[in-house]
């Protein structure tokens, strides 16, 4: 715990410091964070109580009472006594106010856009998810089982080679050979695939890599779906079907008919999916592969 409170500590420190809250303005305004932030509550809404915006931003009433005197002082917001309960304050902008809304709020965008300027799509992508995932842990959130599927990038299919690595050797015993197999699969992919008839796909939940897939051609008329891949921890989220129908997507508006796969009998989860998504066995055979005894399958369906 102490390590964790030390980290969230640093982390606190260093972010304060590149959004720049600890100036004396935020975005070079006359606007502290805080009053910025009662500023851009009170411009969601036509009017807002003040017990009701105290309570949503847990301010102390003394503070968040001067706060509003100085705002109606300087223009920013009118106040009267609620029609409906003369004990309650209504609150709302002005024009004036809402200007200094209108700039706190472009200000805010420029300075976010100037920080992210120099980082690449797949920093500011790794940037976003991770906010994503702070917000929803300390929020108290479920966790989501959001997947995202896209098209591979350079460094995707390495990370494809290792993670069929290390599962297969983990969970089923298979040697370097099946190792060797991905790395010919991927390898001969890259040299000469055609890129309207072949595609792969990696899928990400959270920003992170959890599964993968390849739709390969196998003649004119039928497509080849190889090397799906779901990780242990993403599995029973729909991470393989989403991967399958996509597969399927794209084989049927490339213009095949067919497509079929090969697998063996060990991999249940794996044959789970392909049944779900249509596909039936056509053929099965004994083979010695990988280090082990396996029953070989092929499985195929109409487009």
């Amino acid at each position: 715990m102490d390590d964790s409170v030390a980290t969230v500590r640093s982390f606190n420190r260093f972010y304060t410091n590149v959004i720049g809250v600890l100036h004396e303005g935020l975005v070079r305004s006359p606007y502290s964070l805080t009053e910025a932030r009662v500023i851009f509550e009170l411009a969601q809404r036509d009017t807002a109580e003040v017990l009701a915006l105290r309570r949503s931003l847990d301010l102390d009433a003394g503070y968040l009472s001067r706060m509003l005197t100085r705002f109606e002082a300087d223009g920013l917001i009118t106040r009267e006594r609620s029609a409906a309960d003369a004990r309650r304050q209504i609150i709302r902008l002005t024009r004036q106010g809402r200007a200094a809304y209108s700039m706190l709020d472009e200000g805010s965008d420029d300075e976010v856009r100037a920080l992210l300027a120099d980082h690449s799509e797949e920093q500011r992508r790794r940037l976003v998810a991770a906010m994503d995932t702070i917000r929803g842990v300390l929020d108290g959130a479920p966790a989501t089982d959001s997947c995202v599927l896209r098209p591979m990038r350079p460094g995707d299919y390495g990370w494809v080679i290792q993670r069929n690595a290390v599962l297969y050797a983990r969970e089923y015993g298979w040697d370097g050979t099946y190792e060797t197999l991905v790395v010919r699969i991927v390898a001969g992919f890259l040299e000469d695939h055609d890129p309207e008839r072949e595609h792969a796909w990696i899928a990400e939940v959270d920003g992170e890599p959890v599964g993968g897939v390849f739709c390969m051609r196998e003649d004119d008329k039928t497509a080849r779906l190889r090397l799906l891949l779901v990780e242990p921890g993403a599995r029973g989220r729909g991470v393989g079907g989403r991967l399958v129908d996509e597969c399927l997507r794209f084989a049927r508006e490339a213009g095949y008919k067919d497509m079929v796969l090969w697998t063996n009998d060990v991999l249940a989860a794996a044959r789970r999916i392909y049944q779900r998504a249509g596909f039936e066995l056509v053929e099965e055979a004994p083979h010695r592969s990988f280090g082990h005894d396996l029953v070989g399958q092929t499985w195929r369906r109409s487009l």
